[in-house]
């Protein structure tokens, strides 16, 4: 499986590390260096993926991903050296799909980057199965890929698309950490299954009233999370 990837990596060594491993796996890669070229190239372009780095000159890879996630649903992977929750969260909030902490492995990169296609052609075909769930005042459309919660419209991710399809699909049925990352990436997850909390905490501020007190997508203590129907 292969696919049109646009890199934005200043750090020139890393940036043709990765172009070379994606491309000795199959992937046609496009490289800039900067936040203000990637953004015009992501516009200009027709990219399966984006892979940016989060500090850039010119425009930060924080911006450069909320303002092409406000034009485009392309998936956005993060490259970041932050790792701390707070900082993973911000990313997720601005509209990236997936995130990876330096220093990393080019095989972890390849395997999310093979996840993100993966799923994209899952929710193609997805189009042809049943359009509309609706859940715990949740309506979900699968072919326009948009939600109403409460009757108002909310934005997600795909990736927040596709977690909550996950839960849409199966009400009441808790799922572990892991169980959650694997429906993700689409492969054996091996990572910290703390990372799904991060995917379920920007959920939650989309879904819930007061995230802080969640009646949706509720804990279950020990084990993991489940929608509540």
């Amino acid at each position: 499986m292969s696919g049109r990837v646009l890199l934005v990596e200043d750090d020139e060594v890393i940036g043709e590390t990765v172009k070379d491993e994606l491309e000795f796996e199959g992937f046609s890669v496009e490289t800039c260096t900067d936040g203000v070229t990637g953004l015009e190239r992501a516009r200009t372009g027709t990219f399966d993926i984006v892979i940016l780095d989060w500090t850039l000159p010119g425009l930060s890879g924080l911006e450069l991903c909320r303002t092409l996630r406000a034009e485009s649903p392309v998936p956005i992977i993060m490259l970041t050296a932050r790792g701390s929750e707070l900082d993973r969260v911000r990313g997720l909030e601005v509209g990236a799909d997936d995130y990876v902490v330096k220093p990393f492995s080019l095989a972890e990169l390849v395997s999310r980057a093979r996840a993100i296609l993966r799923r994209r052609e899952l929710d193609r075909e997805s189009s042809f199965r049943s359009a509309t769930r609706t859940v715990a005042g949740i309506v979900i459309d699968t072919t326009t890929h948009t939600i109403t919660v409460d009757g108002q419209p909310v934005k997600l991710t795909p990736s927040e698309f596709r977690l909550l399809l996950l839960f849409a699909d199966h009400p009441g049925q808790v799922f572990s950490r892991h169980q959650i990352m694997e429906h993700l990436w689409e492969s054996t997850y091996v990572g910290d299954g703390r990372a799904a909390d991060t995917h379920i905490s920007t959920l939650r501020r989309k879904l819930e009233r007061d995230a802080s007190r969640p009646e949706r997508l509720v804990t279950v203590r020990s084990i993991g999370y489940k929608l509540v129907g």
